[in-house]
């Protein structure tokens, strides 16, 4: 969603769903919240977190880093 209007499926950009509430990306129009990245924003929640998301936290995974079985039986012998 621009100025100009939409450019998206014939000019029909969609509003913005539950998930995007909070978001820095959100722009306010006269007819509601549309998204500044994506036209169909239902469509990047639908599989998961949006990518462009700027009120979500992605933590890292927290674990024991992978060890490759050769090289660990070799360092255990020294």
């Amino acid at each position: 969603m621009t100025k100009k209007g939409c450019g998206f499926n014939g000019g029909a950009c969609h509003k913005i769903v539950e998930g995007c509430a909070g978001c820095q990306r959100v722009i306010n129009y006269t007819d509601g919240e549309y998204c500044m990245v994506f036209p169909d924003p239902s469509a990047k929640w639908r599989i998961g977190n949006c990518a462009m998301a700027t009120h979500l936290k992605v933590e890292a995974a927290k674990g024991a880093a992978k060890i490759n079985p050769i090289k660990a039986s070799k360092r255990g012998s020294h």
